[in-house]
């Protein structure tokens, strides 16, 4: 396909979507009224610029730090997570996937679950449905929630696509795995565009294992091939996914876990995704990378749930999996073969 017709494939596309939204929007007038009064009780003031609509996300309502002003519980302090007990006070799991429903309206999971971590998106497949549905005795749960955003039509329909990432097994003798870093990769005969489509564009992804005492202590980072950038304050940075996870030796079972993401400028991100977890970033720019973390589990996790957890939070990233089992999934090794036959500049 010509570069031209492409081009204007996708603006009649985008011109259909707008048209949708746009009948959407007059079809739910009422209800965006009603939104809009319930709204104004709490000491927010919504035009009708504030309320869109995507099939991923149904009609929204957006302001800055919309959420806060309308729950009656607020994150903690210094993390920014929102306790899963104090939620179920006062919201109920939803009907469609990452929500939680009031008589009001529908809060959703911070837009870093969602694919490639755009606002826009559909989930990103299965983590934030398995940390939905994560229940054990004792297990403390504290997620972040899209703060500036809350979903309105509260008999809208979930929108589902047809695709998830299968964790892998992996042997849970966590007392033998070495200490120290390793480094995984794409392959490097392959083009970024072929890394994009079966790699989710990642440039690798880095894991240590250290030890102190009985506790075991776990981290990986997924950096992203420079292309994928996030804009924040109209200011591009490299979002990379960060997980952490603390295995007591005496007790068999993670005692933490949790994820978040990083944000590196640009020096940062050029000097950090060729070292490991021994860099630190004071040597470019005296300063960590802006962080925000995502979700927090303390109590007894499974070296079962983590592995799933950890491996759906990188969503369709077979790097990840090729840690925990040696091997890519069986359909990307037969892609990867099927492209290693073809010449160098078709891969």
């Amino acid at each position: 396909m010509a570069e031209s017709d492409y081009q204007e494939m996708l603006a009649q596309h985008q011109a259909h979507m707008r048209e949708i939204e746009q009948e959407v929007l007059r079809s739910a007038s009422t209800r965006i009224q009603e939104f809009k009064a319930y709204a104004g009780t709490r000491g927010v003031q919504l035009s009708d610029a504030a309320f869109n609509y995507s099939p991923p996300l149904g009609v929204t309502a957006s302001a800055p730090g919309v959420l806060r002003s309308l729950l009656d519980v607020q994150p903690n302090r210094r993390d920014g997570l929102y306790s899963w007990t104090e939620l179920a006070g006062v919201l109920c799991p939803g009907r469609s996937e990452g929500c939680l429903e009031s008589p009001d309206f529908i809060a959703m999971a911070h837009p870093s679950f969602r694919r490639q971590m755009h606002p826009q998106a559909n989930w990103a497949p299965r983590f934030i449905d398995l940390f939905w549905s994560l229940k054990s005795p004792g297990l403390d749960k504290s997620v972040a929630l899209d703060e500036d955003r809350v979903r309105v039509d509260l008999d809208g329909m979930g929108y589902g696509e047809f695709d998830t990432w299968y964790g892998p097994p992996f042997n849970d003798d966590i007392a033998s795995i070495a200490l120290g870093n390793m480094k995984l990769r794409p392959p490097s005969d392959l083009s970024q565009v072929r890394v994009g489509m079966f790699f989710a564009s990642a440039y690798c992804v880095d894991i240590k294992w250290a030890q102190s005492g009985d506790i075991k202590t776990f981290q990986a980072l997924e950096l992203k091939d420079e292309s994928v950038l996030i804009s924040i304050q109209g200011i591009p940075h490299h979002p990379a996914r960060y997980l952490h996870a603390e295995f007591d030796l005496t007790k068999g079972v993670f005692g933490h876990f949790d994820g978040a993401i990083q944000y590196l400028a640009s020096a940062e991100y050029f000097a950090r995704r060729d070292s490991d977890f021994n860099m630190t970033y004071k040597d470019t720019r005296h300063v960590k990378p802006m962080s925000k973390k995502v979700f927090k589990l303390n109590g007894a996790i499974t070296t079962k749930d983590w592995v799933e957890l950890s491996s759906h939070f990188f969503a369709a990233n077979p790097l990840m999996f090729e840690y925990f089992n040696g091997e890519y999934p069986k359909h990307i090794a037969d892609i990867v073969e099927k492209l290693r036959a073809l010449p160098e500049e078709r891969r």
